[in-house]
């Protein structure tokens, strides 16, 4: 994806004495391998660096040029007094957006009974989305070939000919489209790619990662595995009573293990912060296990058994736990009390850090100072500005019948609303939201559970859980269809670009790959920086830009008051120059 319309701020390399300077992405690496049989060996990985990171790399920079009018301005790092900059906010302190994620070749889809990948792209650039305005220009026979002899719909199928008229197997070559399905013994509450492993909350069969590397390999019968070695060494199954979700703290590729003391010493990099080392899962019954995941990313096959690091439901405060979201070392976990916070600073011994009372809550997810939650009564807002205690916001509810999970992306929150389809809410300015969009497509979208955004190439594209009707793909911005579809955060104007029936009913979406997030809202680095101490600014750096000493915000307008800047007296304008020199004495 190309987008220019990002400005960040980090810390500068050692020998620029770490100072404040914008950071740019340099390297949004993903690897794919086909060998001479044409098996894709492996596809879209994210490799990972020296010292544990992810390969999402950043590097602090100086723009080569700098420009009088089209320059930044105090709200472009300040909070604003509007309180419109929220996502501006959140991209400049590389918290990402959730814009420009990475969903890649295929959707993954959580189901009744089991998970899907569900193929969406092209393979061979550019990756286009099947049916959308990109693969209509560049691929127009494949095109015509989805849209009017598939109807649109994502399925197995085989395009092209072995060998053309003249024995040629490269004017028309064969590509084979397949929607790969796993069961599993319950409900796929949530699930995350990472890397090659697939880690699901799979109900009354608790926990467990998946090998999928070879989603795309055609030489393997089976793409998806549970066992890729012997039993001896490998084991990806946590057992529990009823396992709801799960939540990474990042779906970046990373090995915290490599983070050692001596790395840390010769590149001048900071430690990982310990929740990383985890993932987390929310059972309904048992309340919050954590589970130490770091085996899968070590190289070595032969120690690949998980179990339970900590289970914790204090005072039964999780019970009926059914979503997670982490936001760095805090987990916001939505229970049968409503909107439970928990502090994972020390993940082995987990703190109530607050319970605020909602009916029936279901989801939430946070951009920079607010959190947004999904219940009974819609949707709702609170001011996370410290992070451990959430304040509500009751004038900002936006009320819906049955609002499910939700995804925000720069200034629009998008909700899966059953019956409703997908309610688009616009929350440039939190504390005034703003229905933009209800859209059910004409009534096919009616049963809408789940929703992840992604960039491909210049648009952005929304995946749909849509329950019995399966999973939808839905085109957000085009040239045809919005013609201002550059800027930090076009209008969307959805259109259906392809579907794709289940073999349950579609509940959960994987998250794409965040292209544009380097740190956590606690100040825990993720991705890798490409100068020798650079990296992004720390929890309490990140203060500096909007909180005082006190802890309370403070905010700024670009229409500035001259009046503060002469002493409290009225500005004069250069027509008024005569009448300044005489009241300074003609000096």
């Amino acid at each position: 994806v190309a987008r220019d319309q990002m400005f960040q701020l980090g810390k500068h390399q050692t020998t620029k004495g770490n100072q404040v300077a914008p950071v740019r992405s340099s390297s949004a690496l993903v690897l794919s391998s086909t060998n001479i049989n044409r098996e894709r060996i492996y596809v879209q990985q994210p490799p990972i660096s020296a010292v544990g990171y992810s390969s999402q790399a950043f590097a602090p920079h100086f723009p080569h040029t700098v420009r009088l009018t089209e320059t930044k301005t105090c709200t472009d790092c300040h909070l604003s007094e509007a309180d419109d900059n929220n996502a501006i906010m959140a991209q400049l302190l590389l918290l990402g957006t959730n814009y420009v994620n990475f969903v890649g070749l295929n959707a993954w889809t959580g189901e009744e009974g089991g998970f899907e990948a569900i193929r969406v792209t092209e393979y061979d650039e550019p990756q286009a989305v099947l049916g959308s305005y990109l693969h209509k220009y560049a691929y127009p026979e494949y095109y015509r070939q989805f849209v009017d002899d598939n109807d649109r719909e994502l399925k197995d199928w085989t395009r092209g000919q072995a060998f053309d008229d003249n024995l040629s197997g490269e004017t028309k070559p064969l590509e084979q489209f397949a929607n790969v399905h796993e069961g599993t013994s319950g409900r796929v509450g949530c699930l995350q790619l990472r890397g090659e492993y697939m880690f699901v909350a799979e109900g009354k069969g608790g926990f467990a990662v998946y090998d999928v590397a070879s989603i795309a390999n055609k030489g393997f019968s089976e793409r998806i595995i549970e066992g890729p070695f012997s039993a001896l060494g490998h084991d990806t199954r946590v057992k529990s009573a009823n396992a709801t979700c799960m939540a990474l703290p990042t779906e970046q590729a990373i090995a915290p293990t490599r983070n050692t003391p001596e790395m840390q010493e010769m590149n001048q990099e900071q430690p990982f912060l310990p929740i990383y080392h985890y993932a987390a899962i929310t059972d309904s019954e048992e309340g919050l296990i954590l589970v130490n995941v770091d085996t899968l990313a070590d190289g070595e096959f032969r120690n690949n058994k998980l179990k339970r690091a900590v289970t914790w439901n204090e005072g039964g405060v999780l019970n009926g736990a059914r979503h997670i979201h982490l936001a760095g070392e805090i987990a916001y976990i939505t229970a049968d009390r409503g909107l439970v916070v928990v502090d994972l600073s020390d993940p082995l011994n987990p703190q109530l850090a607050a319970v605020r009372e909602l009916q029936d809550a279901r989801a939430s997810a946070i951009q920079f100072r607010y959190l947004w939650v999904t219940d009974m009564d819609g949707l709702k807002l609170f001011d996370v500005t410290n992070m451990r205690n959430p304040v509500a916001v009751p004038e900002a509810t936006i009320e819906l019948a049955n609002a499910r999970r939700l995804y925000i992306a720069r200034t629009y929150a998008y909700v899966a609303a059953k019956q409703d389809g997908l309610v688009i809410v616009d929350v440039t300015r939190p504390m005034a939201p703003k229905i933009y969009k209800r859209e059910t497509l004409g009534g096919l979208m009616n049963d809408a559970e789940d929703v992840v955004l992604g960039s491909t190439n210049a648009s952005l594209f929304a995946y749909v859980a849509d329950g019995v009707n399966g999973m939808k793909v839905i085109q957000m911005t085009s040239p045809d269809s919005q013609r201002n579809f550059y800027g930090f955060s076009p209008k969307p104007m959805p259109e259906l670009v392809a579907w794709a029936k289940t073999k349950g009913p579609a509940i959960a979406m994987s998250r794409g790959l965040a292209r544009d997030r380097a740190v956590d809202e606690t100040g825990g680095q993720i991705a890798i920086f490409g100068r020798l101490g650079s990296r992004p600014f720390t929890r309490a750096e990140m203060e500096r830009l909007f909180l005082t000493r006190g802890g309370f915000p403070w905010k700024v307008s670009d229409d500035v008051d001259m009046g503060a800047w002469v002493g409290g007296g009225s500005w004069r304008s250069a027509d008024s120059a005569p009448e300044l020199e005489e009241a300074q004495g003609g000096q």
